[in-house]
């Protein structure tokens, strides 16, 4: 039996951090930590996915600014270096701590070419800006920006459906071997299909959807989506917001207009689609949680 782990950006950088190698790999050792019960309970199979938000987006920033001495890269390409990024941090953290061997897969995702994400971008990327300067970035740099959980403002780029994962074949190889793979980093890099041909394109695909997938073609009995907060709540940022618990397919449906649409609503919309198992929650809460004292549990029949 195959568990999914897939790790929010939390797992990397925290709030006030610039996200330097030192800050992730010491972000990721704790993220690690706490993950130690579930190392022990997913024995017969391990995939951990993770996000690439804040790191593609700082990526691109990087590129932009280096233009006028080296070419700059598309999106595409950006969450591809991100994805190797990531996963070389996490492997480097995950070998101390245990016997399996980790394997880093870098993962190509197929989407639609009409997907229409592509003429309404949603995903956030990069750092958050204030409201005068997202707006000057608006118009000097044609981004599109969007109001980030009363957090700021970031810019949004489309988030299509994930329908294929092209590698899929190796990682479940990989898991049925008792190895630790790291796949689907940053949601898979976006490909389309053109004749005989899988061609990058420019979006960042949800990582919490790739998972979702990824778990479900992998026949996963489990998925673990580990991000910001502890809980799925009904009525967020208000003042009575109420932790939800557990949730079945009917309730969970009910709740998805409610929710942050970059935000929790994906992680929400993971857990209908893998149709199995999952629980959401964050590090702090996590042994509770995997002990049933906190998280949302959501099952799917």
């Amino acid at each position: 039996m195959t568990t999914v782990v897939a790790l929010g950006g939390n797992a990397l950088m925290r709030p006030g951090e610039r996200g330097t190698a030192a800050e992730q790999l010491a972000n990721l050792r704790r993220a690690v930590t706490a993950l130690q019960q579930v190392l022990v309970r997913a024995a017969d199979g391990l995939v951990l996915t993770h996000g690439n938000g804040p790191q593609v987006g700082n990526e691109l920033i990087r590129q932009e600014r280096a233009a006028e001495e080296v070419p700059p890269l598309p999106l595409w390409l950006a969450v591809a270096q991100t994805q190797a990024e990531i996963g070389a941090l996490l492997a480097a953290e995950l070998r101390p701590v245990q016997e399996r061997q980790v394997a880093c897969v870098l993962t190509h995702v197929r989407v639609g070419a009409d997907d229409p994400a592509f003429d309404r971008p949603t995903k956030p990327i990069g750092p958050f800006y204030a409201r005068a300067q997202a707006e000057r970035l608006e118009r000097e740099r044609g981004w599109a920006m969007s109001s980030d959980a009363n957090r700021g403002h970031r810019r949004v780029v489309p988030s299509p459906v994930p329908l294929d994962i092209v590698e899929l074949a190796a990682i479940r190889a990989l898991a049925t071997a008792g190895m630790i793979a790291i796949a689907c980093g940053g949601g898979g890099i976006p490909v389309v299909r053109r004749g005989d041909r899988l061609v990058g394109v420019d979006a960042v695909i949800d990582k919490d959807r790739a998972s979702a997938l990824l778990a479900r073609e992998l026949g996963a009995d489990f998925l673990l989506v580990l991000t910001e907060v502890p809980a799925v709540y009904e009525r967020f940022g208000e003042p009575d917001q109420r932790e939800l618990r557990e949730l079945d397919r009917t309730h969970a449906e009910a709740l998805l207009p409610d929710l942050a649409e970059g935000s929790m609503r994906p992680k929400v919309e993971a857990a209908l689609s893998f149709g199995g198992e999952t629980l959401i929650t964050n590090f702090d809460a996590l042994e509770d949680a995997l002990a049933g004292r906190a998280g949302t549990r959501i099952r799917v029949e």
